[in-house]
């Protein structure tokens, strides 16, 4: 049994909320904000394509080594301060890399990318701690509010450089905006009242996630999404202008692309409430991204619907990851465990994405070689997504049904 005292955010509803979006959109944005830009700093710094690669490597990198910690730093400093220091962090971070030489580029980005992973193995254990009846609604919520600064900060990076004279740097610095608005209710929170920490009986230890098959295939259908969705973080720009595309349209596409996945993320609520699980959900996803591929390969003067498709399919999925680590949880400590696992198994994959896809670029001249790997990693999410969508948790406690879709049971 744990002890029933209420988390802190029941007290202050408005403010647990406030600060859980205001971290998801410093999430991606951070990252995102590079792809329009990699054209001008490959030009400034005198970069090639796998260098540029590593701009969006690097994070991902940092995601995989700093996820195993973020949960045992919490259990040590508490959720409210481990999360205000990685925003403290990640701003430092941003200036850092904004600096002008290409040390302090590859510096900062990797300081900013260690800060973000901390918020991406906490949020879901907080969201499973303080609104454990809501995790779906909120899931796509946070989800959403990743997708949409994301995107502003893709769309609005080319104008920003443009507008100050072809200054990426302060482009790149504009986005540390969002760290410091994100840290205020969390100022706000370390000086609330700690909550008692809810104990777990010695009679029901932890299972390891670490030895569950089901934690790994959370973890693979999590690597495969961001493996694709950062390599066309990364290229998509470069992709459209290849074809002939501007500067400036290359970025609003790329916006357009991380837009189209704040749609899924409103969408799949009802959804994820009604089925009894999340295969077909989990299969359809990276099959839409799929022919979101495919319809760039063929025809690549409709750039607009294909990116669209491929935007709605990676979102999906990215939201089902996200989702897939409270619902697979039976607990908020087996959830923090499983999203750090998870999280630095599939950010490792992912890292492989940006740089795979820039050299197979040089190595074969045509982006027609890069497109099709991806296009077949999509195909393997779809058959993976038929396993790990089946409702159950990690550690065999069962699953009952209700408002927010399958929640752990009280037992």
């Amino acid at each position: 049994m744990t002890s029933p005292t209420p988390p802190r955010a029941a007290h202050h509803p408005a403010l647990a909320l406030a600060g859980i979006l205001l971290i998801a959109a410093s999430l991606r944005a951070p990252i995102t904000v590079v792809g329009p830009l990699v054209v001008p700093i490959r030009e400034s710094l005198g970069l090639g394509a796998a260098q540029a690669g590593l701009l969006t490597t690097l994070p991902l990198l940092a995601f995989a080594l700093v996820s195993p910690v973020a949960a045992p730093c919490a259990a040590r400093f508490g959720l409210e301060r481990t999360l205000l220091a990685a925003l403290a962090l990640m701003c430092a971070g941003i200036v850092l890399r904004s600096a002008g030489p290409a040390w302090a580029l590859y510096a900062g980005t990797g300081l900013a990318g260690g800060a973000i992973a901390v918020g991406n193995v906490l949020l879901p254990s907080l969201l499973k701690r303080d609104f454990p009846l809501h995790m779906a609604r909120l899931t796509a919520g946070y989800a959403a509010t990743m997708i949409v600064a994301a995107a502003l900060a893709s769309a609005v990076a080319v104008p920003l450089a443009e507008a100050w004279g072809g200054g990426w740097a302060r482009a790149l610095a504009a986005v540390a905006v969002l760290p410091l608005l994100a840290a205020l209710p969390w100022l706000v929170r370390v000086r609330l009242p700690a909550d008692a920490a809810p104990r777990p009986s010695p009679a029901a230890p932890r299972p390891s996630v670490w030895r569950a098959p089901l934690a790994w295939q959370v973890a693979a259908y999590l690597g495969l999404t961001c493996f694709i969705h950062f390599a066309a973080i990364a290229w998509l720009p470069a992709i459209l202008q290849e074809a002939g595309a501007s500067g400036a349209r290359a970025g609003a596409l790329h916006g357009w692309m991380q837009l189209a996945g704040a749609v899924p993320a409103l969408a799949l609520v009802p959804l994820l409430q009604r089925l009894p699980d999340q295969r077909w959900i989990a299969f359809a996803s990276p099959a839409l991204g799929a022919c979101g591929l495919a319809g760039l390969l063929a025809r690549p003067e409709w750039a607009a619907l294909w990116t669209f498709a491929f935007g709605m399919g990676m979102g999906a999925s990215l939201v089902l990851s996200l989702a897939f680590v409270g619902l697979r949880a039976g607990s908020p400590q087996v959830a923090a465990s499983l999203s750090g696992m998870a999280q630095c198994i599939g950010y490792l994959l992912a890292a492989v994405g940006p740089t795979l896809a820039g050299s197979l670029r040089e190595w074969s001249g045509r982006w027609s070689l890069p497109l099709g790997a991806c296009i077949a990693l999509c195909i393997a999410m779809c058959a993976l997504g038929l396993s790990v969508g089946r409702a159950g948790h990690i550690d065999g406690t069962p699953v009952r049904r209700g408002r927010e879709g399958p929640q752990p049971s009280a037992g």
